[in-house]
C-alpha cells in the first residue's frame, strides 16, 4: 500500500482539517460530533438539507456542502456510516426553522441510523432515499438497490429547490422523482485499498472487469474479460435504459463518473462512446458531467449515470452552485 497519510488511525481526521482549511470560505468542521456545514450559520425560513455517508468517496459528501445543495453533510469512517449523534448535531446546527431533510444513499448503516436521527427529531424531519444503481437488486451492504452517484444529481437538483424557499414536503416529492429518473451502473478495472486493511478489498485479473460493481467494492452482475471502452459504454447504458425505459426524443442528464483512479482523458473518450449509444437509443442529451464525483478510493473504474429531464429538473440543475466539487452560475 502506498498512500499519502501519516497514520491509520488520523487519515480521515487529518484529510477534514485540510479540507475545511482549503475550503474555508464554503465549509467549515466541526466536532465532537464530527461533520461538515456551509458558513454563515443556518438559512433562515429555508429547509436545511443534510446528508453524508462512509468516508472514501470524496467529494461525495462534504464537496457538495454549500449554496445550492447541502447545508451539512456527516463523514463516516472509510466505508463505515456515521452515526445518529453527528447527523442530530448537524441537523441542529443548520436548522433554519422550516425542517430539516435528509438525502440518504441506500446502504443499511446508513439508512438505519438517518432513520434514528429523523425519529429523534420528530415532524420536523423528512428522508429521500437514493437508489439508483440498477446493476443488483440486493448486495452485502444494501436491501434493494444502491444509492451511487445519482446522489449527486438528487442533492443537486433539491438543493437549487431548497434555495427557492420550497417547503419540506415539497423537497422530498421533488428529491423522490429525481431518484425514479435516475439510473446508474458502474465498472471496475482494478480494487480500492481502504487504509486500515493495506490490501485491495478483492483481486481481478489483469484482463478482467467487474461489471455493476458497488462502491464499496461489492460484487457486481458479473466479470468478464476486458472490453474496449465503446463495449463498456454500450453494456452499462444498455443496463440503464432497460431499467429507465424512456421514451423517444426523451431529453436527459449524462454522468460519468470516476471511481478515483480513472484518468480525466479516459471518462471524456467513455463520455463520448455513452454519448454515442444514448442518442443511438433515441434520448436527446442536453446537460453534462464528466469527473470524478462519487468515488471509491483508489479503484480504476468509472459509472454512468442517467437522468430523465423535464423543465422542473433542469431548471434546478442550471441553477447556481457554489461548492468545493461543483461551481457555476454564480
Amino acid at each position: 500500500m502506498k498512500k499519502f497519510i501519516n497514520s491509520v488511525d488520523d487519515v480521515l481526521s487529518e484529510s477534514l482539517h485540510g479540507f475545511a482549511s482549503a475550503y474555508a470560505p464554503i465549509v467549515r468542521l466541526r466536532e465532537d460530533p464530527t461533520f461538515l456545514l456551509r458558513t454563515g450559520g443556518p438559512v433562515s425560513g429555508k429547509v436545511a438539507l443534510v446528508s453524508g455517508g462512509g468516508s472514501g468517496h470524496e467529494p461525495l459528501h462534504g464537496g457538495f456542502v454549500g449554496k445550492g445543495m447541502l447545508d451539512a453533510a456527516c463523514p463516516g469512517q472509510v466505508f463505515t456510516s456515521p452515526t445518529p449523534d453527528q447527523m442530530i448535531a448537524a441537523a441542529e446546527a443548520v436548522d433554519g426553522g422550516a425542517g430539516i431533510l435528509f438525502i440518504v444513499k441506500n446502504y443499511t448503516g446508513d439508512v438505519m441510523n438517518f432513520d434514528m436521527a429523523s425519529e429523534m427529531i420528530g415532524d420536523g424531519a423528512a428522508t429521500v432515499l437514493v437508489d439508483d444503481d440498477v446493476a443488483v437488486e440486493d448486495s452485502s451492504f444494501t436491501s434493494g438497490r444502491r444509492g451511487v452517484a445519482g446522489t449527486l444529481i438528487v442533492e443537486k437538483v433539491v438543493g437549487a429547490a431548497a434555495e427557492d424557499r420550497l417547503d419540506l414536503a415539497s423537497l422530498k416529492a421533488l428529491g423522490e422523482k429525481v431518484n425514479d429518473k435516475t439510473g446508474s451502473m458502474g465498472v471496475a478495472l482494478t480494487s480500492c485499498t481502504v487504509p486500515a486493511a493495506g490490501k485491495p478489498m478483492f483481486d481481478l485479473g489483469e484482463d478482467e472487469m467487474e461489471v455493476g460493481v458497488g462502491i464499496h467494492g461489492e460484487p457486481g452482475r458479473h466479470r468478464e474479460k476486458l472490453a474496449p471502452a465503446d463495449s463498456i459504454a454500450k453494456l452499462l447504458v444498455e443496463a440503464i435504459l432497460e431499467d429507465l425505459k424512456p421514451q423517444k426524443g426523451q431529453k436527459a442528464l449524462l454522468l460519468i463518473n470516476g471511481m478515483g483512479a480513472t484518468p480525466l482523458m479516459e471518462l471524456t473518450l467513455l463520455y463520448g462512446a455513452a454519448r454515442k449509444e444514448c442518442e443511438a437509443a433515441g434520448l436527446e442529451i442536453e446537460r453534462s458531467l464528466v469527473g470524478n464525483y462519487v468515488t471509491s478510493l483508489d479503484m480504476a473504474g468509472a459509472s454512468v449515470t442517467l437522468t430523465l429531464l423535464d423543465d422542473e429538473i433542469t431548471g434546478y440543475w442550471d441553477a447556481p452552485v457554489i461548492t468545493p466539487a461543483l461551481r457555476w452560475g454564480a
